[in-house]
């Protein structure tokens, strides 16, 4: 009687699937879930604006591995505040943002629709126009004491990820995550009124 256990002997399936797993979600309605593969793994993109406050105004979800630069008009999109006088307001007088948002594009929108952009140049395309010469035109304005309150958005996204399920995304529907979003979004502008 052989009573080697666990040891195979001969050929037999891969150890390792070829195929997807059972049960799992094809691209195209992981991407509508907004999770995305990204640097450990699946993940969500939080894209946000606030104002200076910090309050949330507008949330947009995407798949992690997406950019940040093809969501701008989306997010400004959804960019609604009351004033004073009751009139909603969808045109903020100036925009912050990170380089991940420097492209003529994004730079053309604003200036069409009368908002001043605070936003660095990256690195590549500083090198590509002085690489040009007088070619290259003139960089950008950029206002470096304005910039320091870039961080508004930060603290915000931080303020948001108190909520633990919000900081993991326990959620497996983007319906359920955005609407727990939301409610954190209310909690934060009933604490800042």
């Amino acid at each position: 009687m052989d009573r080697e256990r666990g040891l195979h002997r001969g050929a037999g399936p891969p150890a390792r699937r070829r195929r997807g797993e059972k049960g799992a979600a094809p691209a195209a309605a992981a991407a509508r879930e907004a999770l995305g593969r990204s640097r450990g793994g699946l993940s969500t993109k939080v894209h946000l604006a606030c104002d200076e406050r910090g309050r949330p105004l507008s949330v947009v979800l995407t798949p992690g591995q997406s950019g940040d630069a093809p969501r701008f008009d989306e997010v400004m999109a959804g960019v609604r505040c009351r004033t004073r006088s009751g009139r909603v307001r969808t045109r903020p007088d100036r925009v912050l943002a990170d380089r991940a948002y420097d492209s003529r594009a994004i730079r053309g929108h604003l200036r069409r629709r009368g908002i001043t952009a605070t936003i660095p140049q990256a690195a590549d395309r500083v090198r590509n126009r002085l690489a040009k010469g007088s070619r290259g035109g003139r960089p950008p304005a950029f206002d470096p004491n304005a910039y320091k309150q870039r961080n508004t958005v930060e603290r915000s996204i931080n303020r948001l990820k108190q909520w633990r399920g919000l900081a993991t995304r326990y959620d497996k529907t983007a319906h359920s995550y955005m609407a727990a979003l939301t409610i954190a979004s209310l909690m934060i502008w009933l604490a800042t009124k």
